[in-house]
């Protein structure tokens, strides 16, 4: 309540078309509901991201598992990637429109990027941090290669690969909004960079609180689905550490 009051004081004291307040926020937001733009924007925007989070956490993974398994790829592959993931989606969006069009595929393709990078790179340190007894162990019992990568490895890493998956679904997120304001006609990002046009710098503050509550209602989800999935690897949430 602090802060609602806060915020009310400072639009009235720089007006509402600079700073609007919460009122005049939710009127904005109010409008954009009856009309349906907001939902609409909101669920393209949220089909987008889980779409190329997914595509991308799915390729990565397997990847990372490969990378980090076989020395001689892991010569190769780790010094492009160490180079590759400083360059932010953002600057790719030209060259992915032109390579896949001002349509969903080029959207798709640069969260998938967004992902990529950071859960492969988050599985390749799970595999890599393995111990090599346990690995030892198994291989004097009589475990094949596979038996190892399935029995050994993956769950030892699975905790990196889900913390990857989650950092990953922040990165998606400020992909999506880049892409959608330069290019798109539909989302979230669109509607806040078509807002300047009419100076509505509430619709603008509504945009940005969806996109809040949509980047924490995902995170929690994708938290929970992991700590009911996944606490026998050693997963747990953010809210089981504080308790």
């Amino acid at each position: 309540m602090a802060g609602l009051g806060i915020w009310q004081l400072l639009s009235l004291v720089y007006g509402p078309e600079i700073l609007p307040g919460p009122i005049y926020t939710a009127k904005g937001g109010y409008e954009l509901l009856m009309d349906g733009t907001l939902l609409q924007y909101i669920g393209i925007s949220s089909y987008r991201v889980l779409l190329g989070w997914t595509l991308g956490s799915l390729i990565a993974i397997p990847a990372g598992l490969v990378i980090g398994k076989v020395g001689t790829i892991r010569v190769f592959a780790e010094p492009f990637l160490n180079f590759i993931r400083f360059i932010p989606p953002i600057a790719f969006i030209t060259l992915f429109l032109v390579w896949f069009g001002i349509g969903e595929t080029s959207k798709v393709m640069l969260i998938m990027y967004a992902t990529f990078f950071i859960v492969v790179l988050n599985t390749l340190t799970g595999v890599l941090s393995v111990e090599e007894d346990k690995i030892r162990s198994a291989r004097s019992m009589g475990a094949s290669e596979w038996q190892i990568v399935l029995h050994v490895i993956i769950p030892a890493t699975v905790p990196y690969m889900f913390t990857g998956i989650r950092l990953a679904m922040g990165t998606s997120f400020m992909a999506i909004i880049g892409a959608e304001m330069i290019a798109s006609n539909e989302g979230v990002g669109y509607l806040i960079w078509n807002s300047r046009l009419f100076f509505r710098t509430d619709w603008i503050f509504v945009g940005l609180i969806c996109l809040g509550f949509m980047g924490f209602l995902t995170d929690r989800a994708v938290g929970l689905l992991g700590r009911k999935l996944l606490s026998r690897y050693g997963v747990v949430s953010a809210n089981s550490l504080r308790r």
